[in-house]
């Protein structure tokens, strides 16, 4: 059996500034149909940025005030990709704007689907290494604080529970050596 879904109508139930939300109705692999909701988003960059600090290696977070979950999350800095942009330039662009730094390194760690059950949603994974402080200019209406920690605080952090974000956790964890 082919596990394909054929598409025979899609609406577009919302259409905003960041996501799209569309209801498809389909044809299942065994004839029969049903219907999918599938967010459209542009997808976005996650940066595991390394510095040296007093010879100790660190890595750059920060967090922020996540509104759908009404909490601050401690995440790697991260942004969305604008329409037609080259994923490292948007990497690029969001450390400088989220940490001040540029890196001088840039490794493609891969990419990641966030929630396939029901977005297209595809996050670029880079490391940056070899950082120099050139100014921090966080977006309008973006509120950042910004943290460094050893990988192995990172570890332990992601272990009991206190790093839930899971685009964080992935770029973590490929970016390790």
């Amino acid at each position: 059996m082919d596990l394909i879904e054929k598409t025979l109508t899609s609406d577009v139930v919302y259409d905003g500034k960041i996501i799209t939300v569309y209801k498809d109705q389909v044809e299942l692999s065994t004839g029969k149909t049903s219907f999918r909701e599938v967010v459209e988003h542009s997808g976005g960059v996650v940066i595991f940025a390394l510095c040296k600090k007093d010879g100790v290696e660190k890595v750059l977070m920060v967090k922020q005030f996540r509104y759908p979950l009404k909490q601050a999350l401690l995440e790697l800095p991260a942004g969305k990709l604008e329409k037609g942009e080259d994923p490292l330039e948007a990497a690029k662009r969001e450390l400088k704007e989220e940490t001040g730094y540029a890196a001088k390194s840039w490794q493609d760690l891969g990419y990641v689907f966030t929630s396939p059950g029901y977005s297209n949603e595809k996050l670029y994974l880079y490391k940056a290494e070899d950082l120099e402080f050139v100014g921090e200019c966080p977006d309008d209406g973006e509120i950042l604080v910004e943290y460094e920690y050893t990988v192995d605080e990172l570890k332990r952090m992601i272990k009991d529970n206190e790093i839930t974000d899971a685009k964080t956790i992935c770029a973590v964890m490929r970016g390790l050596k």
